[in-house]
């Protein structure tokens, strides 16, 4: 049986199970598949393709399918049985990831006021998780020329890989990069001042 691209990135993002409940005669190990929900409740689409036979296409929470790798049907597992046959695996599940948006003074690597106050938010949520690690991506405007908006972009997102590493975050935890004036959170034309362009953005998991 075989998934498409689009339904095994959904599944690592959901973090859908795929689990065999037994075993069959001859069509090979009988497998049951559900889309769970991520912390937040929300639930994609998963498209099963046996070998054989129509896809189906699983929607929204807790949507199942029953079958081997010719054949598949739609399931007829309730919420709650799923959370009874799964429970181990569903506690296991990754803890979703958090992003921050932080913004940056004019021209400048440093933080605005409340950007610092935010920065704390993001130190909390790094220390809670017992093994983070963190991306952050430094953004801005269109003022100034491409090649200086890429340098300052990239100082940006490395001088907060700088803090969370003086926090004690091992150097292979945090990574940082600069995506310049490319991706303006605001569209504008060249030259234009946007506050919230000069930002970094950073995903904590």
């Amino acid at each position: 049986m075989m998934l498409d691209r689009h339904a095994a990135k959904q599944l690592k993002t959901l973090a859908s199970l795929f689990l065999a409940l037994g075993l069959a005669a001859c069509a090979g190990p009988r497998e049951t598949y559900v889309v769970l929900p991520d912390a937040g409740g929300q639930a994609g689409t998963l498209t099963v393709t046996p070998k054989s036979g129509k896809p189906l296409q699983l929607s929204g929470a807790y949507a199942n399918a029953q079958g081997n790798a010719d054949n598949a049907q739609a399931g007829k597992l309730s919420e709650q049985e799923i959370k009874a046959a799964f429970a181990e695996a569903m506690s296991a599940r990754p803890e979703a990831p958090q992003r921050f948006t932080l913004y940056f003074l004019e021209g400048r690597d440093e933080l605005t006021a409340e950007s610092k106050k935010d920065m704390e938010k993001v130190l909390a949520e790094v220390r809670r998780r017992p093994a983070p690690d963190v991306i952050v991506v430094g953004h801005t405007d269109r003022v100034g020329s491409l090649q200086d908006n890429d340098r300052l972009a990239l100082r940006r997102a490395e001088r907060l890989r700088s803090d969370l590493l003086k926090q004690g975050l091992p150097a292979d935890s945090v990574q940082a990069a600069g995506r310049g004036e490319r991706e303006p959170l605001v569209a504008t034309a060249d030259e234009v001042a946007e506050p919230r362009n000069r930002r970094v953005e950073m995903l904590v998991r």
